[in-house]
């Protein structure tokens, strides 16, 4: 699809500078730019970069001016990162903007879906599925008995969804994630096998939740695992059974968090971080990536290690860590001095 700098122009409310009828089909850094591409200014230490792109038009600032001539036309807004990542945010819609039923895929009779469905081939919609408006469900996807979807929830490519799960509105799921499997629950035997527990819960996601490729979330044994409204979670996490997190919270990738945990309303938690069952971890805590958790955290704590502990006695400590093969040298050193002072006394 292509824009005219004029259409660029008047959605970021933007004054050009160059040709209004130039047009570009993609989006491109400025050093890397081509003919028929789009780009942005917006960090001076890039400024070099504006006399040799062959972007087409480049987004700057209001303040820009050009010290060398340049070929590219401009559009002045009064931030480009953010009339940038405005425009990444249009693209990304017209660019996902699918709709109607592919075939061949599965809706029961009992389903239930409102206006501009999209859903694609090899996906299935089970029994009593509630879908709202302007929903999107990609190919290959799997949506089980019962379960609840908001308005404008895009569910990518492969995404499972097992049944009894809620969604709320404005949530995307990226693919591969599985959303309402068996929470891991399993009662010891006394000759060392194990029974499993039956997991009759569910998950419940609310509103403006993103969740990444290839995350898991597990249903509660009893009750629901929840994930609270703002929640952002990035690729490869896992969420086990009964587990809730608060509003606005975040997780980098490859986190894990075991069963029954409470997790406090935004809170930021690094990459590769472990946090183990039943502990309950308060707002806006700051936990750096690969600790390990195994306490409760209070309020506003911010942690590192494994185990945690306080961030700046991390840091201190770390400091030691690193001199102690020096400080070990050291100390051998007062040894032999203490040693030989003990032999020359008793001499």
């Amino acid at each position: 699809m292509k824009f005219k700098a004029e259409q660029i122009a008047g959605i970021l409310e933007g004054e050009i500078v160059g040709d209004p009828n130039i047009e570009v089909s993609r989006l491109s850094k400025i050093e890397e730019g081509v003919e028929g591409s789009l780009t942005f200014l917006s960090n001076p230490k890039y400024n070099n970069y504006i006399y040799t792109t062959k972007a087409s038009i480049t987004i700057v600032n209001e303040s820009f001016v050009p010290e060398f001539p340049i070929t590219t036309t401009l559009i002045k807004v009064a931030d480009a990162y953010k009339s940038f990542s405005k425009l990444l945010e249009f693209y990304n819609q017209v660019k996902l903007n699918k709709n109607g039923i592919e075939t061949p895929s599965f809706i029961s009779d009992s389903a239930k879906y409102g206006e501009n469905l999209y859903l694609g081939s090899f996906s299935y919609i089970g029994d009593n599925v509630i879908i709202g408006d302007n929903v999107k469900i990609y190919p290959g996807s799997f949506i089980g008995d019962n379960v609840t979807i908001g308005n404008n929830v895009v569910i990518f490519a492969g995404a499972k969804i097992y049944s009894e799960t809620v969604i709320g509105n404005n949530c995307t799921i990226h693919s591969g994630t599985i959303i309402g499997a068996d929470g891991f629950g399993y009662a010891p035997n006394e000759d060392g096998t194990y029974n499993k527990i039956p997991q009759i819960g569910n998950v419940i996601i609310e509103d403006h939740v993103d969740i990444g490729a290839n995350s898991t979330i597990d249903r509660a044994t009893l009750g629901s695992t929840i994930i609270r409204a703002g929640v952002k979670l990035d690729n490869q996490i896992q969420i086990a059974h009964n587990v809730e997190i608060g509003r606005n919270t975040v997780i980098a990738a490859q986190s894990g968090i075991a069963g029954s945990t409470k997790i406090g309303e935004n809170c930021m938690i690094g990459g590769q971080v472990g946090i183990v069952g039943h502990l309950t971890v308060g707002n806006n805590v700051r936990i750096q990536a690969q600790s390990g958790v195994g306490r409760n955290i209070k309020d506003n704590e911010i942690l590192q290690g494994s185990p945690t502990f306080g961030y700046s006695d991390y840091s201190k400590s770390y400091v030691h860590f690193k001199n102690l093969p020096k400080l070990v040298k050291e100390i051998e050193e007062l040894k032999k001095q203490i040693l030989n002072q003990k032999n020359g006394n008793n001499g």
